[in-house]
């Protein structure tokens, strides 16, 4: 119990404390990362030995008082937030120009994760959504006045997302009198449910930017700075994502509609297609990234078909869920190492075009191999947990009788690998470019990171084991 406010509270203290002395913020980053593994390690293995550890701050539990839950599918994505944190903060220490700013707004948006990966309170949900929503615009804009317009795009549209998620829950008041999760399960289903839940998703889905309102994304993840594009685009779309399962998945699985589940399941297609061939016309390494982004977050919700169910338990939704929950968890770790890589090279070269980096990878052999590591999980190819993920995936596809949308990841892999081709073709050109040399040290973080990707591959078994932890019963008999 413990360990779990202590992940809440780290990050928290943290950023006040680099207000308090800016200076300190690489140390005081330091401290909370090193504190944060201690915390998450005492708290997989109580998870591991009891299961599901609920807290009740002050003692007052649902409804009057706020209830906190680590299981499975929260506590993985910790680990990632952590894991990204930790690669996050060790670039920005050595990259010149990074605002003072920087620190206290990235302890912050890890903190906004945490509260909303444990939360089971819809408003909470809402706090943090946008707690994080604010913090990730203000980490837009330190790119500088270049960046202004991508953030202040990104603010209409979170304020957008904001605006119908709350229209929802307080539909979702008005109706059943309560907003906890467990409570919500347990309540008779009535007629205006189908319409919070779809203000409540069409808010989700802007800030999660599926197409088509992605517009805001690539911009935005371009303009800022790598180590904010890195988070950018490897945990802040996963937030609203991880409600969206909380709501479907565990709040109100009966509110579900076969329609509902095809239109979402067609606009993830559209995604995957929209954003990979967008990828492919790009000229700037950073936006090839971003219109991946697109791209990648379209798998995710191939999980709402996939899942789908009638009166009769589906045998293969586990999979459907679990296959998500990896795809999401690869492409964290594989976006982070991208970006972070992106953010080397500029530091190399000056600048993120495709001709500036022909030839890095005799300059920088180690963020080559990192970059192309990354590439291989988001492509989907074994050992890597992306390939798990899409082996999970198409697996329910073709069991389900839907293969349409197996053949929709495996198109999306197949332009996705098209896509990245191309920067690393450039990468390993014969030429040997001119560059400004980068430490081993500095060259190694998005090495791990894309390491990491390839690591859940070959420990999926595990993973898989833990992520059931308090899995809803819906993963499994189907929306």
């Amino acid at each position: 119990m413990s360990a779990l406010i202590t992940l809440l509270a780290l990050p928290l203290a943290g950023a006040l404390a680099t207000v308090a002395a800016p200076r300190r913020g690489v140390v005081i980053a330091g401290a909370v990362v090193l504190a944060s593994v201690v915390a998450l390690a005492l708290l997989i293995g109580q998870m591991t030995g009891t299961g599901v550890v609920r807290v009740a701050p002050g003692g007052w539990g649902a409804p009057l008082g706020i209830v906190l839950e680590a299981d499975g599918l929260a506590v993985v994505f910790m680990v990632l937030a952590l894991a990204v944190m930790a690669g996050v903060f060790a670039l920005a220490a050595a990259m010149p120009g990074l605002p003072a700013p920087f620190w206290p707004l990235a302890m912050l948006a890890w903190a906004a994760l945490n509260a909303i990966f444990v939360s089971r309170d819809l408003f909470n949900l809402y706090v943090g959504l946008e707690l994080l929503t604010l913090v990730a615009v203000a980490l837009v804009a330190t790119g500088g006045d270049k960046a202004l317009g991508a953030a202040l795009r990104y603010l209409f549209f979170a304020l957008s997302g904001s605006i119908l998620y709350l229209a929802g829950v307080v539909l979702t008041y008005a109706t059943h009198g309560v907003l906890d999760i467990a409570l919500l399960a347990a309540a008779p289903r009535a007629p205006t449910d189908t319409l919070a839940m779809a203000l409540m998703s069409v808010g989700l889905l802007i800030k999660t930017a599926l197409f088509p309102f992605h517009v805001w994304l690539p911009p935005a993840h371009a303009a800022a700075p790598a180590p904010a594009s890195a988070m950018l685009s490897a945990l802040v779309p996963k937030a609203s994502f991880v409600i969206l399962l909380r709501l479907w998945f565990e709040a109100m699985p009966g509110a579900a509609d076969a329609r509902l589940l095809l239109m979402l399941g067609a606009l993830g297609a559209l995604a995957v297609v929209h954003g990979g061939i967008l990828a492919l016309r790009q000229g700037r390494l950073k936006q090839i990234i971003a219109y991946s982004t697109v791209a990648q977050i379209g798998y995710l919700f191939l999980v709402f078909p996939l899942a789908g169910g009638d009166s009769v338990a589906q045998p293969w939704a586990a999979g459907a869920w679990s296959g998500v929950v990896f795809q999401a968890l690869g492409h964290g770790l594989a976006k982070a190492s991208m970006f972070l890589c992106a953010g080397l090279w500029i530091v190399a070269v000056g600048s993120d075009r495709l001709e500036a980096l022909r030839g890095l990878a005799r300059a920088l052999p180690m963020t080559a191999m990192a970059f192309a590591i990354a590439a291989v999980t988001l492509v989907g190819l074994p050992p890597s947990g992306g390939f798990t993920a899409k082996y999970l995936m198409m697996t329910t596809a073709f069991a389900s009788g839907q293969a349409g949308w197996g053949l929709v990841l495996l198109g999306g892999g197949l332009l996705a690998g098209a896509y990245l081709y191309r920067p690393m073709a450039a990468l390993f050109a014969r030429e040997t470019p001119e560059f400004t040399p980068v430490p081993r040290a500095l060259q190694a973080v998005p090495l791990v990171l894309a390491l990491l990707a390839v690591a859940m591959g070959l420990l999926s078994d595990g993973i898989y084991g833990f992520v059931q932890i308090g899995r809803p019963g819906a993963a499994e008999a189907g929306l």
